[in-house]
């Protein structure tokens, strides 16, 4: 009986221990419960903290997991934050050809015993397949005992701020080609001016058919497109300015992109809204434009394809991620099924002098930047090899209701125009062959080397009684009296002046304006024969 009453004794013992024992561990859980809901909500302030930063917050165990993203990441990378924690970062977020190098730097963040990288940058990869460039900067985290357990980062989305960056280095880069082009483009356009006038004479005694004719057709041929090479490289120039006019852009766009493809395996479908808006632009810049855009898409496909060319009307709000003024804008897009273009040489497409093609000059494209940005538009590329590529072009909208000039239509050349016409020029080639062909067009002709001799000799043709019918004047004369000031002396002279400005420089302002300055037209060199007629004719029977 006493063993069975102290089994008794004991078992009560035993229970009483028991309830102690549970009564303890009912106390830990609730400090237990206490302590995770006391985290949970410090956990939740310090989210709340981060999701309402304007940067991205994320925290990478040492399995290379997320484990914490904030409202900014989830933004940025475009899933919920479900969607993010728990995956593999470096798999899942970074593209593949940087994966690596990445990795890397956030094994020396987690090792002691290497140096830590900070701060880098580095794309990540969204959910539609696009990149945003990330700058990161960097901290290590640690348990109690010292041991590194993680990373903490915070990241500022810089996509915007690098493409900024790159506009301006592509302004840069093209206000140094300006230069140089500035400073060739007259003396060049002077050559061209006396070899294609020369050729064109030359060509009046020949016949068609006779070797000698298809040998200055090739020259002349040859010359033509050293004319357009210089033209190309005019549009750099920083004085240059677009000689525009009110004009529909899809006809225009219509019109080049039937020209460049002419002849090839390559069709065009375009897709244009009921009430497209106008633009003030120049037909033959945006023509060069497209020309530039047709042609590489249409060398992309070699086995042939479609070129897509489609047009939108939108307004843009004073704050965009374009370097452009807010308001209405026609927004061109050119896409193609080629081959696409690397990453790598993405960045470089709008370069001067950068291409992939043996005989590609890296000026059309490169030219093709500069013009929109003279029309105070923008134009941007998005592709991938394989998968094609497609430009986007903004023009600024014309916002008034205005009348477009018509055409007036060329006058043919006759050869049997009348008068008397001064040339004044600082090249004795340029006086030569302009004499000459005046002369085929039927005017007497004199010449001036400079501004003031011009002025002496229409002085003295005036109180003659035998004026100038019109004045043939050079814009630039180096070290002398140039076209710009004097036309101001002859119009003092005589307010009916007829002066026709002429420069090698064609995009020159004041080639742009020339009313302003108080000529009546104006002629870029070189110019053909029947031009020079033809501007002469107008100028002289609009005085009559």
């Amino acid at each position: 009986m006493k063993d069975s009453e102290k089994t008794k004794d004991q078992l009560i013992s035993e229970l009483t221990s028991l309830r102690q024992r549970i009564s303890e561990l009912e106390a830990l859980e609730t400090e237990r419960r206490q302590a995770e809901e006391a985290l949970e909500k410090e956990r939740n302030k310090i989210k709340q903290y981060l999701d309402i930063a304007g940067v991205m917050f994320l925290l990478i165990n040492a399995d290379q997991k997320v484990s914490l993203i904030n409202k900014k990441g989830c933004e940025i990378l475009g899933y919920d934050e479900k969607q993010i924690i728990g995956k593999n970062w470096f798999d899942n977020f970074i593209p593949e050809r940087i994966r690596d190098k990445v990795k890397e730097i956030f094994r020396s963040l987690m090792d002691k015993k290497a140096e830590p990288i900070e701060y880098f940058e580095n794309p990540v990869l969204t959910r539609n397949g696009r990149e945003r460039i990330i700058e990161w900067h960097n901290s290590i985290l640690t348990d109690e005992m010292g041991n590194i357990i993680g990373t903490i980062s915070s990241g500022n989305d810089v996509t915007d701020r690098k493409k900024m960056e790159t506009e301006l280095q592509k302004a840069a880069k093209l206000e140094s080609l300006g230069m140089l082009a500035g400073g060739i483009a007259h003396n060049f356009n002077n050559i061209l001016t006396a070899v294609t006038g020369n050729i064109a004479l030359a060509k009046m005694y020949a016949k068609p058919g006779m070797e000698v004719f298809d040998i200055f057709t090739e020259v002349e041929k040859a010359a033509l497109r050293a004319k357009n090479l210089i033209q190309q490289l005019l549009v750099f120039s920083k004085g240059g300015v677009p000689l525009k006019k009110v004009t529909s852009i899809d006809k225009l766009i219509r019109d080049s992109v039937g020209f460049s493809l002419s002849g090839s395996n390559v069709r065009c479908e375009f897709f244009i809204p009921d009430n497209l808006w106008k633009v003030e632009a120049d037909e033959e810049q945006i023509s060069q434009v497209i020309n530039s855009l047709v042609i590489n898409a249409q060398q992309s496909m070699p086995e042939g394809g479609i070129i897509r060319v489609s047009f939108e009307n939108m307004i843009i709000s004073e704050v965009n991620v374009f370097p452009l003024k807010g308001g209405k804008y026609i927004k061109i897009s050119i896409k193609d099924e080629g081959t696409g273009i690397a990453e790598e040489n993405l960045q470089k497409v709008f370069d001067p002098y950068f291409t992939t093609k043996e005989e590609g000059s890296g000026l059309g494209l490169a030219a093709a930047y500069s013009i929109v940005k003279k029309h105070d538009g923008h134009i941007t590329v998005e592709s991938r090899l394989g998968a094609g590529t497609t430009f986007f072009i903004y023009i600024p909208a014309y916002d008034e209701e205005v009348k477009t000039l018509k055409d007036e239509g060329k006058a043919a050349f006759t050869g049997e125009d009348r008068g008397r016409v001064l040339v004044m020029d600082d090249e004795e080639i340029v006086r030569t062959v302009v004499g000459r062909m005046l002369v085929q067009c039927g005017y007497e002709a004199d010449f001036a080397k400079d501004g003031d001799e011009a002025i002496s000799l229409y002085k003295k043709a005036k109180a003659s009684g035998q004026p100038f019918d019109a004045v043939v004047i050079d814009l630039i004369i180096p070290g002398g009296t140039g076209g710009k000031e004097a036309v101001k002396r002859l119009l003092e002279i005589d307010p009916g002046v007829r002066a026709v400005v002429s420069s090698g420089y064609s995009n020159d302002p004041v080639m742009a304006n020339f009313r302003d300055y108080g000529f009546k037209s104006f002629l870029p060199k070189p110019y053909k024969i029947e031009e020079l007629c033809e501007v002469l004719r107008r100028v002289i029977k609009a005085a009559d």
